[in-house]
């Protein structure tokens, strides 16, 4: 994390930098690096309340601080450089070509498989999921619309408990393909061990990105669930694949990237 997401930066913002001091004026006009982070740089909600794009960073793991990091740096070479730089803060992402170690096909391929789907401590953690498709437009909206030296937090407006989320997974593979069993992936459920500095919640308050940017989540939780589910059923050509390379989805993972 520390190579990737500090030195890597780094080395990003150096080259962006030099690009920039050879273009002619017209085209460092339409210059801007765009840095994509997470939510996770703002630590740990209670019950109640959402990030927004002040609310100061408390990073709580080596991932989270290492992805901090990163934006401080992003803003400083914008400070500093005038590099034309814009961040943006993103809630959990889930959708098809998903890695097989993240949480949501961990859930539909342990169900396939009829495997143990392993759940952290008691499933309590509640996260906002974000459909990759509209992550993209998101991200194409702040690139070509957001302002120079903001960041802007994006969000699906679909907070739900890991136990939760996972129940609605088993319950459409229960209608989409059917155990040979009869009986429900549900009972597949197996709560393991929390890991250390498991976040409790994290929410998204996306309104700055939409009332400027015009941007708003046009998938619901249910709707892009469903095509996930779907996608993984009737491609297993792919994450076979991934399988076979030596990555395993039998451990569950919290993050897309």
């Amino acid at each position: 994390f520390v190579s990737t997401n500090i030195v890597g930066t780094y080395q990003l913002l150096e080259s962006a930098r030099s690009y920039l001091a050879a273009l002619d004026v017209e085209r460092r006009e339409t210059f801007r690096l765009h840095h994509v982070s997470t939510d996770e740089v703002y630590g740990e909600l209670g019950e109640t309340g959402h990030f927004t794009e002040t609310t100061p960073y408390a990073p709580n793991s080596p991932y989270s601080a290492s992805k901090a990091s990163s934006d401080m740096l992003v803003r400083a070479w914008g400070r500093t450089f005038d590099l034309p730089v814009v961040i943006s803060n993103c809630s959990n992402n889930y959708g098809p070509h998903q890695h097989p170690e993240k949480l949501i096909p961990v859930v539909i391929l342990n169900c396939i498989a009829g495997r143990a789907i392993p759940v952290y401590g008691a499933g309590s953690n509640v996260r906002d999921w974000l459909y990759v498709d509209d992550h993209a437009e998101a991200l194409l909206t702040v690139m070509e619309g957001g302002d120079i030296g903001e960041t802007y937090n994006i969000g699906g407006d679909a907070e739900m408990a890991n136990i939760d989320l996972v129940r609605a997974i088993c319950a459409i593979l229960d209608e989409e393909a059917p155990a040979a069993s009869g009986r429900p992936y549900a009972e597949l459920i197996e709560f393991v061990t929390d890991r250390p500095g498991h976040d409790l919640r994290y929410a998204i308050d996306a309104s700055k990105i939409k009332s400027r940017l015009g941007w708003s989540p046009s998938v619901t939780l249910q709707e892009g669930l469903r095509a996930t589910v779907r996608w993984y059923l009737d491609n297993s050509w792919w994450w076979r694949g991934v399988e076979e390379r030596g990555h395993a989805s039998t451990r569950l993972g919290l993050k897309q990237a």
